[in-house]
């Protein structure tokens, strides 16, 4: 049988800091109220001129460089972000062409939070059919183009950032992909969402002026809904391979807030020292947050070759997920 394994990893983030005490500078809030409800310190903010492919392709040179490989071997791109560099072409041409991955094809994967999982279940069922031996996915987004910096509740939250895994063709022996569970639940995506910019309402002058190209979000809604549904996905995915969360040697959830998380690994009976969790670091980085933190992971010595580790997630939409694997490492 043909399993899905990661073989790589890569990340980058933009070198410039935005620390909770700049944004006292901006907003009203402070460091200490900022820290105790998120867990935030600091986030990555990227300059004008770099746009999310740029962030990508950075992300999916590292990415190739560890593997050794080139990348005219790429045989397709996943490319999991909101924020695209614009609404066509697709962000993962602009990567496809960044990295001269030639013959490769592509596409954007849009589930916000949730998209790289999306991407990460996606790319194993290409591997898995037999249909590729390399698929590159890729999640990079850069928050800090569609966040009111004026708005306290939602910019405290987003950083920038991108992150890539190489999934290539293994055998059991190498372990790998062992299953994922998604869902949507389209009927909470007044919650969390950017209005304007799409077909239902065009820009225009009167919608800029409305703040209407930026996030918006109801806090308590999602908060509650992202507790409650991240560990619901991640006890069934479990369950229908046979596992409990004492099999599971790493939980890598999605960095939105340490609250979130801390209370899902409550509920799943999931010991801190089993989870990551670095979003005091780089804020909710979005479709990046699960790379980065599998990145710190790596080198902290956290994640090691034959570790089960799940990936899980609740994003806009709404979005959730979670996928199981045996890391290949």
């Amino acid at each position: 049988m043909v399993i899905a394994k990661i073989s790589s990893v890569g990340c980058w983030v933009p070198p410039k800091l935005l620390t909770n005490q700049d944004l006292e500078k901006i907003v009203d809030t402070n460091d200490a109220w900022i820290e105790e409800r998120t867990g935030i310190k600091q986030r990555h903010i990227a300059s004008p001129e770099v746009a999310t492919s740029d962030m990508a392709y950075e992300a999916a040179k590292i990415c190739l460089v560890n593997r050794g490989i080139k990348a005219t071997e790429i045989e397709a791109i996943i490319l999991c972000t909101v924020t695209p560099d614009m609404m066509f072409p697709s962000t993962a041409c602009l990567v496809q062409d960044k990295l001269g991955a030639k013959g490769a094809w592509g596409f954007d994967l849009v589930a916000a939070c949730s998209g790289f999982v999306y991407g990460l279940s996606t790319a194993a069922q290409l591997i898995r059919a037999g249909c590729h031996q390399k698929v590159l996915v890729i999640g990079s987004d850069k928050m800090s183009s569609i966040i009111n910096y004026q708005d306290r509740n939602t910019c405290i939250l987003f950083g920038d950032g991108a992150g890539a895994f190489l999934i290539e063709a293994g055998t059991e022996e190498d372990g790998g992909f062992l299953g994922f569970h998604n869902e949507i639940d389209g009927s909470g995506g007044d919650f969390l969402k950017m209005p304007a910019g799409g077909s239902r309402m065009p820009a225009t002058a009167e919608t800029v002026a409305q703040n209407l190209h930026y996030v918006h979000q109801e806090g308590q809604q999602v908060f509650k809904y992202a507790v409650r549904k991240m560990y619901e996905v991640t006890r069934d995915l479990l369950e229908k391979n046979g596992l409990t969360a004492a099999d599971v040697k790493l939980f890598v959830p999605h960095q939105a807030n340490r609250r979130i998380i801390t209370a899902v690994a409550e509920r799943l009976g999931m010991p801190l020292e089993r989870v990551v969790i670095n979003i005091d670091q780089y804020g909710n980085t979005t479709a990046a947050t699960i790379p980065l933190a599998t990145r710190d992971a790596i080198e902290d010595g956290r994640l090691k070759k034959g570790d089960l580790v799940v990936f899980a997630s609740v994003g806009a939409g709404f979005t959730i997920g979670a996928t199981l694997w045996r890391w290949s490492y």
